[in-house]
């Protein structure tokens, strides 16, 4: 609760009780060999019934899940040269247009349906159609697939998805604020324009920076580079862009030996933030709104999880890569979360079952997806034992 003042040693024990929580969670993942994302999904939710952080706790857990969400985009942003990224949109702008007219559009009709008013219809696309880039960033850590040859692919829809809510997000948000045409026009022209400037100087100049980053010093290099990515973050949230694709871009512009230093410094701290990240998401969750949202989440989940597959397959089989791949890409892709949450949250007022909907949306998809790409191997069995059509 805002506004209540706790003790040091209140302060301490409810949050170690969260960090503990998380390390069993993770403990208990990984003898089953699965990714605990979902596990720290659910430890939010049963943590969220029996247990209310107050005061400082809760502002603390509530800043660490937004450093989270800015970390997992910064070490995604680490896995691309400048020029590796280039080459992956163009190399895969057909299936950017593929995964955009698929899953954005079941969003757009379950809205109508629902009776949503036009613009909460669009808010509802764009929660449908972005793929989680932290979750997926942290499934590929978790299962060692960095190096898979699927991977590109997806990774490049993941930022194409990205640098698609960079435009998407400053138009969302002036037309909620609403104001005179010019009014709406100049805050949009203000966030692209920094967004195009900020997406050209990390593409042209990122070796420059990595240079000029790349002290001697261990402990120089992560302070120079923990602050820069808050700092960038910052900027880019003040102007309507987002903070986490000011991360993504600062790690696009990190390249070479700085990047592989900075990849191993920063990678501890990401999974702490990233666990405290999706826990927050968790002990957020207002579960007795669930019920009535359940159905057509459920229906947006089975919708969108075949939209998304068929975007991973068909992506993947453009590059060449065989079933097995196929079927890694598609599941991987499924999973939504932080900038789907992000969206409900600027439609919250207009459609108040927007957030419920998208949270237990939300749930389900980060459940179903890093669940189906840890088995990913009898899904392939079972393809390959199809008789041929």
């Amino acid at each position: 609760m805002e506004g209540v003042t706790i003790s040091l040693g209140q302060l301490f024990l409810q949050i170690g009780t969260v960090i503990l929580a998380l390390a069993l969670m993770g403990r208990f993942a990984g003898r089953i060999g699965l990714t605990p994302i979902p596990l720290y999904l659910i430890a939010g939710i049963l943590m969220g019934q029996v247990m209310h952080l107050e005061g400082d706790a809760a502002s603390f857990v509530s800043v660490g899940a937004e450093i989270g969400a800015i970390l997992l985009l910064f070490m995604l942003g680490l896995e691309y040269t400048s020029r590796e990224l280039e080459d992956n949109l163009r190399a895969n702008r057909r299936i950017g247009l593929l995964d955009l007219a698929l899953n954005f559009t079941p969003g757009v009709l379950a809205g109508l349906l629902l009776g949503f008013a036009p613009l909460a219809c669009v808010l509802l696309g764009g929660v449908t159609y972005l793929t989680s880039s932290g979750i997926v960033s942290k499934v590929l850590a978790d299962l060692g697939r960095f190096g898979n040859r699927e991977t590109p692919v997806v990774l490049a829809v993941c930022v194409l998805e990205d640098v698609a809510m960079a435009f998407y997000l400053p138009v969302m948000a002036a037309l909620l604020i609403g104001g005179t045409a010019w009014q709406m026009g100049g805050n949009l022209l203000v966030a692209l324009g920094a967004f195009g400037l900020s997406f050209f100087m990390a593409l042209r100049y990122g070796e420059v920076l990595s240079r000029l980053m790349n002290a001697l010093s261990a402990e120089v290099l992560l302070l120079s580079t923990f602050g820069l990515v808050l700092a960038v973050a910052g900027l880019a949230d003040i102007i309507n862009v987002s903070a986490a694709i000011g991360a993504f871009l600062v790690g696009i512009a990190l390249s070479g030996e700085v990047a592989e230093r900075v990849r191993v410094l920063v990678e501890p701290l990401r999974d702490l933030f990233a666990a405290v990240f999706f826990v927050f998401f968790g002990l957020e969750m207002d579960v007795a709104s669930l019920p009535d949202v359940l159905v057509p989440a459920l229906l947006l989940t089975l919708v969108t999880s075949v939209t998304k597959f068929i975007v991973g397959w068909h992506g993947a089989a453009q590059a060449g890569v065989q079933t097995r791949g196929r079927i890694r890409a598609g599941v991987t892709l499924i999973p939504r979360g932080e900038f789907s949450i992000l969206i409900a949250g600027l439609g919250a007022a207009l459609t108040p079952v927007l957030g419920p909907l998208t949270a237990a949306y939300v749930l389900m998809t980060a459940i179903l997806g890093p669940v189906l790409a840890r088995f990913d191997g009898p899904l392939s069995r079972w393809v390959d034992r199809r008789p041929p059509a």
